[in-house]
């Protein structure tokens, strides 16, 4: 029965997860990374849409990405909110828009490696969180005699090895992407 508490509060794990790659992807690096700008909101039409709706993304080098846009009137409107919303200078053409990746500074590479850390802190406090939402509804299953007192410290050894496992998870993502920036 507390193998049922263990595997609901899953989902919950994969999204501080899912959080933490989607907030890494997002951090410049000094690569070229679709992932920088493919949120960035676009006003078309009066309503805000990402660019990843309106364009295909590309890598054109290293530090180039090429975004070409499936209706050319949405070049310009791109352009805008690439140089509003981001730190980044495009450029554009009859056919799309290029963006280069400008060298990091020794200061941003530590505020972003800050920030990194932030986002591993962020992560396990919520892997934390549901854990102890999960080992308490253990513990009252213990209580309510749905289980036994063994039963309960086999689900409290389960549950720290997927909780352990979580963790290495994020870890090697935040060591990954502080890895990148380190160079």
């Amino acid at each position: 029965m507390y193998k049922e508490k263990i595997e609901a509060i899953r989902p919950e794990f994969e999204k501080a997860l899912n959080y933490a790659l989607q907030k890494t992807m997002s951090i410049r690096t000094g690569r070229a990374n679709p992932a920088l700008i493919e949120n960035t909101l676009v006003d078309v039409f009066g309503s805000k849409m990402p660019i990843k709706q309106l364009a295909s993304i590309s890598v054109a080098g290293p530090k180039q990405l090429r975004v070409e846009p499936w209706d050319k009137s949405y070049i310009e409107p791109i352009a805008r909110a690439i140089q509003a919303n981001t730190s980044l200078s495009p450029t554009s053409d009859s056919n799309g828009v290029w963006i280069n990746m400008p060298e990091l500074t020794e200061e941003v590479r530590k505020d972003m490696i800050r920030s990194v850390g932030q986002i591993d802190d962020g992560a396990k406090q919520t892997i934390r969180k549901y854990r102890d939402e999960a080992w308490s509804a253990i513990q009252k299953m213990e209580k309510d005699g749905l289980i036994s007192e063994d039963d309960k410290f086999r689900g409290k050894e389960e549950l720290q090895k997927v909780v352990e496992s979580y963790n290495q998870k994020i870890d090697n993502l935040i060591q990954g992407k502080k890895k990148e920036l380190e160079v």
